[in-house]
């Protein structure tokens, strides 16, 4: 090992084996409480959709698809009526938390909580709504944080193909959360300017350096969404590692440069890292190369045809045992960790050059929110994503909470846009019901284009099933 690398830890140590269920906030955070904004805004969402149906036998598609959700074993939840209003089942309002994700091309998580909570007052005018936003560390998850109470910090970065792009972290004390999509993502590239071999991580690796700056002590890197096939080396040269040629030159940006790779002086890489607690949050858990790799099962989508995927997978392979012969036998065992492909094989730099621990995103970002002391507050958890399909039951938001939420005995149900999960798939989860946008508006373009008032029409489907 070269004079100035630290030996990384053990590939196994970095990965976070416990279940995905979050633990108490840490003391001193400030308490879980509604997203910044939130209103009871009046609701345009025009008339009411056809009533739900479902049977003892199964369910029938409607807004809210699933079992039954009341059994007649089953206590109804607080009745919606004021405490002091007679007829309240137990003297209080039902207590809803909402911790949706984002709908992908049509809502914020935040405005997805915002439209919900509009909704549930509108049917329910007693109950009593906290929304905490969530991310499973891709887009949105420092603004889920920024909901939560932590500060936005503004950043101008090296963008994925080299232009300045303006980017922001969160902050809380000695406490950030870095969105790689915010300074590296492949939503910063329109499709015609997508170059898997030359989009780089740099600007990412700038985030970590200004929240280190800031006096972050514990850094949450959440990673998805990434333009860049280039292993990290983007991101931790920009925190001072180099990364040189047979000649001792710099290499180039981007994945299809580390076929030129020699060596790695990491005697520059910033000291402070050393005491500096990183979480690598991801919904994935790929190896860095093979066939389930980084380039080959996600370069396609940041352009990469079949050459490129293998030119990149070829890369990406040398990297690894530079990085072998730079940190020794550890660093091969980083390459086959879990989450060491996630956003083009940055998880395995955040392994190997910053001795970052693997976690699923959801449950980094529900300890972060706070969700399990606001989950003890609550009747309801209503979750969601844009589309409840296979690749939820993998580590995406909604599976992560409904996990959460069951094992505190709290019902689940979910909002979508597209639903193509059976009830069976639904109750695996933990889901108990799933209310979809596109039962009570089919036509794709208008549901994308009127996608708040039809959460907010869903949300009087699920008052009506589980707070009336």
């Amino acid at each position: 090992m070269t004079e100035g690398t630290r030996e990384p830890r053990p590939g196994v140590d970095n990965v976070d084996k416990s279940p995905s269920v979050p633990t108490a906030a840490p003391a001193g955070a400030p308490a879980a409480g509604p997203a910044a904004g939130l209103t009871a805004a009046p609701s345009d969402s025009g008339p009411a959709a056809a009533p739900v149906a479902a049977t003892a036998d199964g369910p029938t598609r409607g807004p809210g698809y699933g079992p039954a959700p009341r059994p007649a074993e089953t206590p109804a939840l607080p009745s919606a009526a004021p405490p002091d209003t007679p007829g309240a089942t137990s003297g209080r309002s039902p207590r809803v938390l909402i911790a949706a994700d984002k709908f992908k091309g049509s809502l914020t998580a935040v405005q997805v909580a915002e439209h919900l909570t509009a909704g549930l007052r509108a049917a329910a005018p007693g109950v009593r709504v906290t929304a905490l936003p969530v991310a499973d560390g891709g887009e949105g998850t420092v603004d889920a944080a920024l909901a939560a109470g932590f500060e936005r910090r503004n950043q101008r970065v090296t963008g994925p193909l080299g232009a300045p792009v303006d980017a922001a972290y969160a902050l809380r004390g000695s406490e950030a959360v870095v969105e790689m999509a915010a300074a590296s993502g492949l939503g910063l590239l329109p499709a015609a300017q997508r170059a898997p071999l030359a989009a780089t991580s740099h600007g990412t690796g700038q985030l970590l350096r200004a929240a280190l700056d800031a006096g972050a002590t514990s850094i949450v890197l959440g990673v998805g969404g990434s333009a860049s096939t280039d292993g990290g080396a983007g991101m931790l040269s920009a925190l001072g590692a180099r990364f040189l040629d047979a000649a001792g030159r710099p290499i180039g940006p981007g994945g299809g440069a580390l076929r030129d790779l020699a060596t790695i002086d990491l005697t520059g890489l910033d000291a402070r890292l050393a005491t500096t607690a990183v979480t690598l949050a991801s919904d994935v858990d790929n190896p860095l190369t093979g066939p389930h790799g980084a380039a080959a099962v996600y370069g396609p989508q940041k352009g990469a045809g079949p050459a490129e995927v293998a030119t990149l997978d070829a890369a990406l392979c040398h990297y690894a045992q530079v990085w072998e012969h730079v940190a020794g036998p550890s660093a091969g065992t980083y390459a086959r960790a879990p989450g060491a492909g996630a956003a083009g094989g940055v998880g395995y730099g955040a392994l190997v050059g910053l001795g970052a621990r693997f976690r699923p995103g959801i449950a980094v970002l529900l300890d972060v929110l706070g969700f399990a002391s606001a989950l003890d507050r609550a009747d309801l958890v209503i979750t969601g994503e844009g589309s409840l399909d296979a690749q939820t039951l993998h580590g995406k938001a909604p599976a992560g909470v409904a996990a959460a939420a069951r094992a505190h005995g709290v019902p689940v149900v979910a909002v979508c846009g597209r639903l193509a999960l059976s009830a069976a798939d639904l109750a695996g989860a933990g889901l108990e019901r799933a209310y979809a946008l596109s039962t009570i508006e089919p036509d794709q373009a208008r549901s994308l284009a009127a996608a708040g008032p039809l959460v907010e029409r869903l949300a009087a489907h699920i008052a009506a099933d589980y707070l009336t």
